[in-house]
C-alpha cells in the first residue's frame, strides 16, 4: 500500500507537471534583478554601454520544494556609436519541476538609438529568438504505472518531448542621464508550445518599467559616486500581473536594496487571498562601471511563507571600452544612462 500511494503521489505531480505544460499562463522566467538582466527585460536596452557588456544571472526559486526552478541567462552586447546602434546576443535557459522541463532560448537583438530633444532620448530594440523546450518523459510516472504497481515501463507513449519554435519581441525606452522609462513585448506571434498536438499559444506579455537616479555626491570630474536609484517593473501576461517596486543605493560602490513584489489591495487570486508575493533584500558592490556583482533574497510573504525557501539569485556584469571610446572618439552627441541595478 505504501508502494501505491508513493506512485499515486508522483501521478498526481506528474498531472499537475503536464497541466502546467499545455494550459498554464504567465510562466515566463522573472529576475528579482530585473536592471541587471536588461537585454532580457528589454531588447531596446541593448548597446547601453560604452564599448561591449557581458551579463549573466543565476536564479533559484523555492530551493526546498521539490523540483526547485533553476534560472539562467548570459547575455553580451556592444555599443555601436557610429551608427546609434546596439547588438547584442542573449541565451536564457530554465529547468523547472521533477520531469525536467527545460527551455533554453538564444536570440539575437538590434537597437537604434535617437534623439528626442537634446537632452532626451530614446531607444527602439527588436529581439528575434529560437527556443526549444523539452521535458524528459522518463522521469513521469503514468496512472497504469500505478495501476501495475510498475516503477519503470509504461503503455503510455508522448507524441512529442520537444518543442522548437521562433519568438520575437520589441521594446522602447526614453531616457535622460537621470530617469528612464520603457515598453516592452514579448511573444508578438504568440507561438504554439504544446506537447501533445493541441493548440497552447504563448501568450503575450507585456511589461511597463522605468526609474530616476538622485545624485548625492560626485568627483571633481563629475562621476557620481553616492546615489539613491527609484525602480519599477510591471508585466503582465493574460490574466496574471505583477508590480516590482523598490529603491537601490550605491554609496562608493557599496550597494544596498530593498522592494517589493505584488499588487495589494488592487488584485486576488480569489476571496481570501492577497497578492502579495515577496519582499526581495539586495546587496552588491560596483567597481568603476567595470565589474558589478549582486545577491539577492526573496524573502516570501505570500501563503506560501517560508517553507518555500524564497529564491536566490546572483548577477555578475563586466564592462569594458578601450580609451578612443572612453574619449568619445566617433560618437555622436548620444547620452547612454545607468540603468543597471
Amino acid at each position: 500500500m505504501a508502494r501505491r500511494h508513493r506512485y499515486r503521489m508522483l501521478f498526481i505531480a506528474t498531472a499537475l507537471l503536464l497541466s502546467n505544460i499545455d494550459k498554464a499562463r504567465g510562466q515566463d522566467i522573472q529576475f528579482s534583478q530585473f536592471y541587471a538582466a536588461s537585454m532580457y527585460l528589454n531588447p531596446a536596452f541593448t548597446g547601453n554601454t560604452e564599448q561591449f557588456r557581458l551579463a549573466g544571472t543565476y536564479r533559484k526559486q523555492w530551493p526546498k520544494l521539490p523540483g526547485t526552478w533553476t534560472s539562467q541567462s548570459i547575455a553580451y552586447d556592444q555599443s555601436i556609436p557610429k551608427i546609434n546602434s546596439g547588438m547584442g546576443l542573449l541565451l536564457v535557459r530554465d529547468k523547472a519541476g521533477t520531469a525536467g522541463l527545460r527551455f533554453t532560448s538564444v536570440g539575437l537583438t538590434y537597437a537604434y538609438k535617437f534623439a528626442i530633444t537634446r537632452n532626451i532620448f530614446s531607444s527602439f530594440g527588436v529581439r528575434v529568438s529560437h527556443t526549444t523546450r523539452a521535458v524528459s518523459s522518463d522521469q513521469l510516472v503514468f496512472w497504469d504505472q500505478i495501476v501495475r504497481g510498475d516503477p519503470f515501463f509504461s503503455v503510455e507513449n508522448l507524441s512529442n518531448t520537444e518543442v522548437k519554435y521562433a519568438d520575437f519581441s520589441a521594446g522602447y525606452t526614453a531616457y535622460s542621464k537621470s530617469a528612464w522609462v520603457g515598453l516592452a513585448l514579448d511573444h508578438l506571434t504568440t507561438p504554439n508550445q504544446s506537447f501533445i498536438g493541441l493548440t497552447s499559444k504563448l501568450p503575450m506579455k507585456f511589461s511597463l518599467h522605468g526609474g530616476y537616479k538622485l545624485s548625492l555626491a560626485k568627483t571633481a570630474k563629475g562621476s557620481v559616486v553616492k546615489s539613491v536609484s527609484l525602480v519599477a517593473n510591471y508585466k503582465a501576461q493574460q490574466k496574471w500581473d505583477q508590480l516590482d517596486i523598490g529603491a537601490y543605493v550605491n554609496l562608493n560602490g557599496l550597494i544596498g536594496g530593498l522592494w517589493y513584489r505584488g499588487l495589494p489591495g488592487l488584485k486576488s487570486f480569489q476571496a481570501g487571498y492577497g497578492n502579495s508575493d515577496a519582499l526581495v533584500f539586495l546587496i552588491g558592490y560596483s567597481q568603476k562601471d567595470v565589474i558589478s556583482i549582486g545577491y539577492s533574497y526573496d524573502l516570501t510573504i505570500s501563503k506560501l511563507t517560508k517553507a518555500s525557501g524564497g529564491a536566490h539569485e546572483i548577477t555578475l556584469i563586466y564592462e569594458y571600452a578601450q580609451p578612443e571610446y572612453k574619449r568619445g572618439k566617433g560618437k555622436k552627441n548620444v547620452i547612454i544612462p545607468c540603468m543597471k541595478f
